[in-house]
């Protein structure tokens, strides 16, 4: 179904984070421990999958942590794609400042769709809640949710606008490098209530919506580090490692209709990836360049995809 999908990663993200590496050292091979050659899911090439993404029917996605980083990227892609963009943050002056390029990103000639985008911080249930009786009462229930670091994705349809309805639930945070005895309690408790209880506030709230519809596709962002570890990271991994058992564990609780997957970013060049890795991160793909990859294969994304560990 996807093209260039790989389940394995590179060997050196299990090293320090603390040790500076001044570049990659990533094999091709599909030795133990090695990241292999991109694999073809379903059969479908890489310009079957772009081409299917671009001709996908207008939808309305909404993403959490969308002020920054990788949310903003997917968000400002979409959008150019002709895509409504709901999205949340919990910094409402970096949210004023993006609302005003996605409404300036619709391709040129069509009438740009009315996108929203509100404070939410995915670590208070009561703020979820609000936000998806919001989406309910406007018809808006999510057809694909996508929830981790990168965010949540959904997709749902509205008879009313003939639209399907995404949201991306990219809210997420990382540790400062430090052995785990040396981690303040609060900063486990920011780490573990963002990237695992955020995740699953949005479940709680948006799941029952889509199980109603009887059609969903919930995208929980995961992390290489959450199929893997390294130390100085150990609360990051514990709450991606939690992320994916999550996925595996929801996607067997639902109905006929409804899917769950982890998505792994891959290796982006983001101020959290700057934190552990400092300059060398700037070796690796912008969010910009990752973007267009993400969208592709979120568009695609299917039922037929339950219970799966992807990477961009």
């Amino acid at each position: 179904h996807f093209a260039a999908i790989s389940s394995r990663e590179p060997t050196w993200m299990n090293e320090r984070p603390g040790k500076r590496r001044e570049g990659p050292r990533v094999s091709q091979q599909s030795g133990e421990g090695e990241q292999k050659k991109p694999e073809r899911r379903r059969g479908r090439s890489a310009i079957a999958t772009m081409v299917s993404a671009a001709a996908a029917p207008p939808r309305t996605v909404m993403i959490t942590g969308v002020s920054r980083g990788l949310g903003r990227a997917l968000a400002l892609e979409l959008a150019r794609r002709d895509h409504t963009i709901i999205g949340c943050a919990r910094s409402q002056e970096n949210l004023s400042s993006l609302q005003a390029e996605v409404a300036a990103a619709s391709p040129p000639g069509t009438t740009p769709p009315k996108h929203f985008f509100t404070a939410v911080d995915v670590r208070s249930d009561s703020s979820v809640r609000e936000l998806a009786k919001v989406l309910a009462e406007a018809k808006q229930v999510p057809d694909i949710i996508g929830s981790g670091v990168l965010g949540v994705v959904c997709f749902s349809y509205s008879a009313e606008k003939e639209k399907l309805f995404s949201p991306v639930n990219n809210a997420g945070t990382i540790n400062k490098n430090n052995k785990i005895w040396e981690v303040p309690p609060e900063e486990f408790d920011t780490v573990i209530d963002t990237n695992v209880k955020g995740t699953t506030n949005v479940l709680r709230h948006f799941l029952p919506l889509m199980i109603e519809k009887k059609q969903g596709i919930v995208v929980n962002v995961s992390s290489s580090w959450g199929r893997s570890a390294a130390a100085e990271v150990a609360p990051y991994c514990a709450s991606k490692w939690a992320v994916e058992g999550l996925t595996r564990s929801v996607a067997k609780e639902l109905p006929p209709g409804i899917a769950a997957v982890a998505l792994s970013p891959g290796v982006v060049n983001t101020d959290m990836l700057a934190s552990c890795f400092g300059s060398s991160a700037s070796l690796y793909q912008t969010p910009e360049a990752w973007a267009p990859k993400a969208a592709n294969m979120i568009l695609n994304l299917t039922t037929l995809d339950n219970g799966a560990s992807l990477t961009v």
